[in-house]
């Protein structure tokens, strides 16, 4: 096995750990019901917008598997929410 292998597994691990939280955590706070495989999939694009976002506005975006990555990809993860709810033309819960 090629050493990187064994790096870009753990970093494939970590992009779902953290896109899980963060979509979990950004479903929780928008009131959407989207099932763990959605909060996966909302949470690892949510990651690569709040990157693009933070990176823009502080230089610093998504960087590792820490806290402030995971606050990174959750404030991605609602923006993206934000989005896909306008496109959808459908309000949040309660509006």
């Amino acid at each position: 096995m090629h050493p990187r292998g064994k790096g870009m597994a753990m970093g494939i691990l970590g992009w779902i750990i953290i896109g899980g939280l963060a979509g979990w955590i950004a479903s929780l706070l928008m009131g959407e019901s989207q099932g763990c495989l959605m909060d996966v999939v909302v949470g690892v694009i949510g990651a690569f917008i709040g990157g693009a976002v933070f990176t823009m506005l502080t230089g610093a975006g998504f960087t590792g598997f820490n806290l402030w990555s995971l606050v990174v990809a959750v404030i991605g993860a609602v923006i993206f929410i934000a989005i896909l709810r306008a496109i959808r033309g459908r309000p949040g819960p309660g509006v």
